[in-house]
Formats: structure tokens, sequence, C-alpha cells
């Protein structure tokens, strides 16, 4: 038997569990399934005879290097940060590694050892980053091969409610870290380049820059800008493109509503709010509004957000329950950010039989035989329940695909390295297909830049 050791059994561990569980006998594989919570790996294994539970802290050093040296090929599905023991401890001991997570500097820096102990350490392979890089990669090179010129690449991609389970004003539940999501657009402007021109919008702006996206079958959503669109630009091979733009989706409104948390101050996590295990939700709301003797909560929340009574944004407030005197944070030290995340964890967790829904859109400009040209290829992806999301399907089987490929030799270049070549990224896509993400394509006339008009 080979044995593949799985390093974290959370939400995105559900899908790639299963999918290699129901390839073990054909494939002689077994599972060494890794967590902190013995329980948690056991419910994950469901007394499958090709699956060993196991506790599991990475922190203690004897304990991970024992797991490691025992297989054949490692998968970490650790938070990001955690992964550089992992992979160290693979370097040592010659196993092959495999992660979702964005490749470290860290990372990169084992790239020459890997390369040589010919060892395979693929990175970015989950959803996004993965199949954006997969699908991707898949159109601009067949553009490149018909002899093609990239003019224009845009890239979306949203972990939303599925429309079945949409039951909330905000028309969002959290399917992957909501932690994440209350942080998402800090650090930094967010940066992209628009028919040649360099273009910036810092934090205080993003949810209140969007686009509209449309997609049959489900209606109108709206994209805010990643935080560094031009991250890819040489790994695409899109040096010279004149507009290169990457976006999260969000159902049409979120944006301008989130943007209330934004301007208000409550995504911070910069600092700890003074005695917030006792603070009240209310309380929580009022730290952040201006005094007065006589104005109520809610009227100085109306009017620093200048919004009426009767507006939508208002009922997405009191939704939330944000000013119940009698809810108490309790949390020890903590920050605007874990706070909020606190209190929409409780209107937007998804319930048991709640479908969560992944939309990805590119947009492929190009210029092939003088024609100017563009592809939309579009992907929706929707779960099963709580636990078998489409997040974890979309996570988790391109992982589970790459392993076994990795141990069947379909997979040799060697290196730490990113799903962008032909060996990784075609059967994958192909096998994706079988579990319904699949992508639509869709040609059409070019319809980036006008000369004639000033959009710079």
């Amino acid at each position: 038997m080979r044995i593949i050791l799985i390093i974290g059994a959370g939400r995105s561990a559900s899908s790639l569990i299963q999918y290699l569980l129901n390839k073990s006998e054909k494939e002689q594989l077994h599972l060494i399934i890794g967590d902190l919570s013995l329980d948690l790996a056991q419910k994950k294994t469901n007394n499958h005879p090709n699956a060993t539970p196991i506790a599991l802290d990475i922190f203690d050093e004897n304990q991970r290097k024992e797991a490691i040296q025992k297989a054949s090929i490692v998968i970490s599905m650790l938070p990001a940060h955690l992964h550089i023991e992992v992979a160290r401890d693979c370097v040592v001991y010659k196993k092959h590694l495999v992660t979702a997570s964005y490749i470290s500097d860290a990372m990169q820096e084992l790239d020459a050892l890997a390369k040589e102990k010919n060892l395979i350490f693929m990175n970015e392979i989950g959803l996004d980053p993965g199949i954006d890089h997969m699908s991707a990669m898949k159109v601009i090179d067949e553009i490149k091969d018909k002899g093609g010129n990239m003019l224009l690449f845009e890239s979306f991609c949203g972990g939303l409610v599925a429309p079945e389970s949409d039951t909330n004003l905000w028309n969002y539940k959290f399917t992957w870290a909501p932690r994440n999501v209350v942080l998402a657009g800090q650090g930094g402007a967010a940066k992209f380049i628009q028919e040649g021109t360099y273009k910036y919008i810092p934090y205080c702006n993003l949810f209140r820059r969007t686009e509209f996206l449309e997609v049959e079958g489900y209606g109108r959503f709206e994209a805010y800008s990643n935080r560094d669109s031009l991250k890819y630009r040489s790994v695409y091979g899109l040096d010279d493109v004149l507009t290169l733009y990457r976006g999260t989706i969000r159902k049409v409104g979120f944006s301008k509503a989130w943007n209330m948390f934004v301007q208000l101050g409550m995504t911070d996590d910069s600092y700890s709010m003074e005695d917030s295990e006792n603070m009240s939700y209310r309380e929580f709301v009022n730290s952040f509004l201006p005094y007065h003797p006589t104005d109520s909560v809610e009227s100085k929340m109306r009017l620093i957000l200048k919004i009426d009574q009767d507006d939508i944004m208002w009922d997405k407030l009191l939704e939330l329950d944000l000013f119940n005197r009698n809810k108490k944070i309790g949390l020890k030290k903590a920050t605007p950010a874990q706070i909020l995340e606190k209190i929409l964890s409780e209107s937007w967790t998804l319930q048991p039989k709640d479908k969560d829904m992944i939309v990805m859109y590119h947009k492929f400009g190009y210029e092939l035989n003088g024609k100017k040209e563009q592809i939309d290829s579009k992907m929706v992806c929707i779960g099963e329940d709580q636990t078998y999301t489409a997040m974890a399907k979309t996570v988790g089987l391109p992982v589970a695909m790459a392993t076994l490929l990795i141990l069947n030799g379909k997979i040799t270049t060697p290196g730490v390295q990113l799903p962008i070549r032909k060996e990784v990224y075609l059967p994958i896509l192909k096998e994706l297909e079988e579990y319904g993400v699949v992508f639509k394509e869709q040609t059409m006339p070019y319809l980036g830049y006008n000369p004639d008009k000033d959009f710079n």
C-alpha cells in the first residue's frame, strides 16, 4: 500500500479525503489523517479500512517527523504559515508535498533543494489559487499556440451561498475562513493595469469601486479588486498584456453594505479593544460613534453613515442584531475585526442543509490574424450540504488529483511550483468535469479599449 499523509482535517479536507478513499482500493492507497483533534480526524475517515486517523500536533517535532517518514507523499491542509516545517521535513526525508496555499518566500527558498532531490512540491492547487491558474493557462496557452497575442486578462472568483440557501439580506454566508472575509483587501492598495496604465485603489475606497458581471442562469454579480493583480503577470507569460485585473465576486449590493463596516473601522485588526469580553454588541457599535448626550446609538449610526431609516442598508444592519444590549462579545482583548467576525458568524454560518456556490469568471482579450476577439470562460459549482461544500470540492479535489498524478508518475517536473504546465492542468481540468466543475467558453468581439475615447 502507498501511504498518503494528510495533515489537517478541517472543512476543505472533506472532499479531498472522500475522493482518495474512493480510489484507495484500486490505487492501493492507505490514508493517514492527522489532526490536532483526533475526533475530527476520526469523523473524516468514517471507519474506512484504508484510513487511519491520528492525533497530530505539528509543533511536536518528533511526532511530525515520524508521521512524515512513514508516508509516500504528504498533503498539508494546514494554514499557509504552518506549511514550512512540514516542507523542510519533506526535503530531509525525500517526500513529495502538495498544498493548496500560495507559495511563500520560505517555501520558494526550498526550490533548489527540491530539484536536487527530484521532489515535487506542488502548491496553489486548490480553487483560488489553483483552478483559477489551470483554467486560465489552458485558454492562454491555446491562444498563444495558435499564434495569438494576449491583450487582456481579467479573472474573478467568489465563494457564495447558493440561490436556494440565500436567506439573509446580505445574500452571503461564510463558506471559507470568516477571518479572511473580514480582513479582505487590507494590507495595501489594490493594484492592476488597465489599457497600459497602472491603477491603484486604496482600502478605504475598495468596496465602492466594483464592476458588474453577468452569469447565465444566475443573474448579475459584482466584483471588487484583489490586492495585487500583477502578481502572476510573468508567471502567466503576460508581461506585455495591456489589461490585467483580478477580482472577488459577491452578490450585487454586498460591497456597498460591507463598506459601512470599513468606514466605521470595524474591520481593523491592528489593536485590541478595552474590556471587550464584557462589552455588549450595542456598546461595540457605539465605540465607533461620536458622543452625544441624547441621541440614540441608532440615530448616530444613521447620521454618520448617511442612511435613511427606510434604506435597505439599515435593514441589513438590523438583521445582524448589532444594537442588542444584552448580547456580550465574550472575547478577551479582541480586535474590532475579531469582534465583527464573531457577530457575523451568528448570522452567516451555513446551516446543515445549506448549499454554497462557487462562481469563477475569466475574460481573455487577444489578437489573432489581425482580428481582435474575446473569450469569456465561466464556471458555477453548487455544494451538497454544510460538509461537502462547493468550496471543499473545488479546493480538495485538485489537491487529491495532483497527489495521485504525482504518485503515479504522471507529473514529473521537480521543484517548488504551481499548476501552470500542461502535464498538470490538462488531466486535472478534464477529471474535474466529471465532478461538475465545468468551464463554459464563449467567443465574442473584443470589448477592450476604444481609442476614440479617453478611458485612461
